[in-house]
């Protein structure tokens, strides 16, 4: 009898040195993908945001610089009146702070606010401890590898764009 439990089923994930098919890799990053998605759904319900307003959020926290409202829209891929729309609740909630800092007035910077990481830091804990948990089944050298096939995934995904964008 085939196994319906999705949560324990291993995906084609061979044991052992066998051969990893793009199957496997689709099933398991739509599971991936799918859980992480629960848990922002789940933090944008408890926080009052929409899930974007938690990807805008991560795009913030992930920036080395300070970011501009501007591209942030080009990450997002959202109008204009999406993003303001979106900052606009994230700064009711706290999650953000807005500044004018440099010698061009127009330009606005925004920040992810200490109340906003502190809420997130709460939210998320579990996925870290997760994170950290199935991190422990591997070596350093295993990591890294995972490490580099993540970051090739997030080159490859980031130089796709939908349609009309």
């Amino acid at each position: 009898m085939a196994n319906t439990d999705v949560r324990n089923s291993s995906g084609g994930v061979p044991e052992g040195n066998g051969e990893v098919s793009l199957h496997a890799f689709a099933v398991q990053l739509r599971r991936l993908n799918g859980e992480i998605n629960r848990l922002v759904h789940g933090f944008a319900h408890g926080q009052g945001l929409h899930p974007t307003d938690v990807q805008a959020l991560s795009v913030i926290l992930d920036s080395a610089e300070p970011l501009t409202p501007g591209r942030l829209r080009e990450h997002l891929g959202l109008t204009s009146g999406a993003v303001t729309a979106c900052l606009d609740r994230l700064e009711r909630a706290g999650h953000i702070t807005r500044s004018r800092e440099s010698e061009d007035r127009r330009v606005i910077h925004i920040r992810y606010a200490e109340q906003g990481r502190a809420a997130a830091r709460s939210s998320f804990m579990p996925l870290a401890d997760a994170t950290d948990s199935a991190r422990q089944r591997f070596s350093e050298e295993e990591l890294a590898v995972a490490l580099r096939f993540l970051a090739a995934m997030n080159e490859e995904l980031g130089d796709l764009r939908a349609p009309g964008r």
